[in-house]
């Protein structure tokens, strides 16, 4: 497969795995729920690259759906390369505005997106998948590098939007559209939803309920008498037995009085059509699913009936739901003016985490903006009675008064919208964090900066085994922080440098350790008072804070 090359690249590739873990500090005053907790809707306030990392303990292969807008690159967004890349040649790139006079703005963008899609990569689930959205100013640049991310064959299409109806005037083509770029993790496993159809209108109804008609015949030349001769046959219709609705007995075998009917012949090509299904799925349908009709021209035709309520979404999303204006206009009503550019509509993300996700999937947005992600997400989940949750990261300012803000206000409810569900609440919760300090060795070697004992149990937990971790299944009194297919996990730790210094593993907690399951224990903690020989006796192995921290996960 062919690789893109870009300045920057042998120092971003691996990046993401140098990012450390930070924690993730919640803010009760500005979160709207109960009891803040990291399996809420979240809206995290912080950069998106250490905050995606500080989520993979939690988070891991859990992700259904992700969709994220990154900045286009257009050379006017005033977006500013941060990464703290140990190279002096990244370090040169630090706080610079990226601009059209930029020789190196593509390179830049290249190797900002790099490090965050591989942890976006890490976050989903095996049956997952990722909508990123783009125009041409890096949509051929960003296709290979999720190409290289993903995995070619991992591609599932690209959706081309009418973002502006109206055009904008560049100079030389008034540009129209965007595209959003769709890839499995594993395609595979990945299973694409079709897009309800709540408006659709049927124009008849049996027994069964109501349906419209579909020719039998297959729409495509190619499929001809020649290509497929056993989808050319005749049905035999009977003139004179026609039902209240206007439709005919057929058969597939001959009747003295009865019309002979093959499939239509192309009035440009003039080549005759084949039918669509084989001669035994059609004599198990007869007068069933299949069914005779005249057209208005007085010829007979063998119909389908068709009970759709969905259909598969198109690559053309080119009505007025999805466009730019649209967005504007939706967060004007929620604000009562313009508090933000060029915010997406809702109506195209639904439409991506429909498609892409079951009642109860976790959807992540890593350039939350506006927060059109989450108020998808809540519409969604009240028009069909699902649980999504959603997880908002946005790094601006904004990330309280615009994007948390907007998501308070769809869940009370917006007075003056027209939208009846809006204007009554869309209901939910969700917890607001903010990055903290990092987790490590230094810090406590230093005893500074030392994180709390469920901080440092969810990174451990993580680092240790892989697995998701369980905050809830926390025993503080007894040191256990959860179970792994493989580990029962132990934490033995006090955020205080002067405990830190004093305390260990003896004989006496060894002895006061829950009853042996038969999994390897693994017990963290500053010291060890116990021989080797006691620790196989009990099942531990024994991990040294802060030194092998990292010892299990190499």
């Amino acid at each position: 497969m062919p690789s893109l090359h870009f300045k920057g690249k042998t120092f971003v590739q691996n990046h993401h795995l140098a990012v450390k873990y930070h924690q993730l500090v919640p803010k009760k005053e500005l979160s709207l729920t109960n009891k803040i907790s990291l399996h809420d809707n979240l809206i995290i306030q912080g950069d998106n690259l250490k905050a995606l990392k500080a989520l993979l303990p939690t988070y891991a292969g859990k992700v259904k759906c992700i969709y994220i807008d990154p900045p286009y690159n257009t050379g006017n967004e005033k977006w500013v390369y941060n990464d703290n890349i140990n190279s002096p040649m990244i370090q040169e790139w630090l706080g610079k505005e990226v601009d059209l006079e930029d020789l190196t703005r593509h390179d830049k963008w290249l190797c900002m997106m790099m490090p965050r899609l591989k942890l976006l990569r890490e976050l989903l689930s095996e049956e997952g998948a990722i909508f990123i959205s783009c125009d041409d100013n890096e949509q051929h640049n960003l296709r290979c590098l999720t190409d290289e991310v993903f995995g070619e064959n991992n591609f599932l299409g690209m959706f081309i939007i009418n973002s502006s109806p109206s055009a904008i005037d560049y100079g030389h083509i008034a540009s129209q559209h965007e595209y959003a770029l769709f890839y499995a993790k594993n395609i595979e496993k990945v299973t694409a939803n079709q897009l309800s159809e709540k408006d659709k209108e049927f124009s008849y109804e049996d027994e069964l309920g109501p349906f419209n008609l579909y020719p039998l015949y297959n729409g495509n030349v190619a499929f001809n008498p020649k290509t497929r001769p056993n989808l050319y046959y005749p049905f035999y219709l009977n003139p004179k037995n026609q039902n209240n609705d206007g439709f005919f007995e057929i058969d597939i075998e001959p009747h003295k009085g009865w019309a002979e009917v093959f499939p239509v012949v192309s009035q440009k090509e003039g080549i005759p059509r084949v039918w669509r299904w084989g001669k035994e799925k059609s004599k198990e349908n007869l007068n069933k699913e299949i069914v005779g009709h005249i057209t208005n021209s007085g010829e007979y035709r063998i119909v389908q009936k068709t009970r759709h309520t969905s259909k598969v979404i198109r690559s053309l999303q080119i009505d007025n739901e999805v466009s730019s204006r649209r967005g504007t206009g939706e967060v004007e009503e929620i604000f009562g003016k313009k508090e933000f550019t060029f915010p997406k509509p809702i109506e195209l993300i639904k439409r991506f985490v429909e498609i892409s996700t079951d009642k109860g999937s976790i959807i992540l947005d890593s350039f939350a903006g506006s927060a059109t992600t989450a108020h998808a997400v809540l519409e969604l989940n009240k028009e069909d009675g699902g649980n999504r949750k959603f997880i908002l990261i946005e790094m601006e300012d904004y990330a309280n008064t615009i994007t948390a803000e907007r998501v308070r206000r769809v869940i009370k409810g917006v007075k003056t919208s027209k939208n009846e569900n809006l204007k009554k609440g869309l209901g939910g919760t969700f917890s607001y964090f903010q990055l903290g300090d990092t987790i490590e060795m230094e810090s406590l070697l230093r005893g500074k900066k030392l994180p709390s004992f469920t901080e440092f149990a969810r990174y451990l937990f993580y680092t240790a085994t892989g697995e998701e971790f369980n905050e809830k299944a926390i025993k503080e009194k007894t040191g256990f922080i959860g179970e792994s297919k493989s580990f029962e996990v132990y934490l033995f730790y006090k955020p205080e440098l002067e405990w830190l210094k004093k305390n260990a593993l003896t004989l006496d907690l060894c002895k006061a350790l829950p009853k042996f399951k038969g999994k390897k224990r693994l017990v963290f903690a500053p010291a060890k008072y116990v021989d080797d020989s006691t620790l196989v006796d009990f099942g531990i192995e024994f991990c040294q804070l802060p030194y092998e921290i990292y010892r299990l996960q190499k």
